[in-house]
């Protein structure tokens, strides 16, 4: 299930790209099948353990081109351990909201990008996340330890972005079938896993995903506009001080 836009990010192959926030490396899987070269970074050493074990088995079943290096990092947003200027593309997915240092992340993110390269920041949609915390407030902080500490509206994110140096471009939303299953788990209980209602929703989310049948994807591109539970935010790094804004 992948959030962003590889088209938009302008990825391609023999590029060097850092996926912050990697988790179990749906983006990161995916950039190294497209012919760049990976950096998953996460704080999570039992994900970022299965990544690396993942991308191994890519290796031996020769679904990477012998060009593509990855490699797996636990480190924090905050002090990344790269030089500057380290990546041709950086994707950020919902990992955000999870900072209470918003803005140093994001400039750790300029810090690491090449003049010229194009961040990915992925984070919740502002009225699918508001419903999530109004219906149970054991979905974010700080009842949830390391849960979301805050809603992004679009105009916050692009404002903060552009406070670091960073050039907000195209935008988008992603996911719109996965609000309501979202919040039927926030209304029935987060650990409520064996409610029928949730598990049939999530029986129809992975019919959804290994299918992607026409209707339902034509659905989801309709409703992603207004429910998308994930919100898309580009950005530039100017290639040089004196670039336009």
């Amino acid at each position: 299930m992948l959030t962003v836009d590889y088209e938009v990010l302008g990825l391609e192959p023999g590029m060097l790209i850092l996926d912050l926030g990697a988790g179990f490396g749906r983006h990161a899987f995916e950039t190294a099948r497209r012919g760049a070269s990976v950096v998953a970074v996460d704080l999570a050493l039992d994900e970022m353990i299965q990544t690396r074990n993942t991308f191994a088995a890519m290796l031996v079943e020769h679904e990477l081109a012998t060009a593509v290096t990855t490699a797996v990092v636990q480190a924090n947003g905050l002090s990344l351990p790269f030089a500057d200027a380290s990546f041709d593309r950086i994707i950020a997915s919902e990992v955000l909201e999870h900072v209470p240092d918003d803005l140093g992340v994001m400039a750790e993110l300029f810090r690491v990008l090449r003049p010229g390269g194009r961040l990915a920041a992925t984070v919740p949609a502002a009225l699918p996340e508001q419903v999530c915390w109004w219906l149970n407030d054991a979905y974010h902080a700080p009842k949830s330890v390391g849960g979301h500490v805050r809603i992004y509206g679009q105009p916050e994110l692009r404002t903060k972005l552009a406070s670091i140096g960073f050039l907000p471009a195209e935008s988008h939303r992603a996911h719109a079938l996965h609000s309501p299953y979202w919040w039927l788990k926030c209304a029935v209980g987060l650990d409520n896993v064996d409610n029928p209602m949730v598990k049939s929703y999530l029986k129809f989310l992975t019919w959804d995903i290994v299918d992607a049948p026409r209707l339902t994807r034509t659905a989801e591109r309709l409703l992603n506009p207004v429910l998308g539970k994930s919100l898309v935010v580009y950005a530039d790094r100017p290639a040089s001080v004196g670039a336009p804004t």
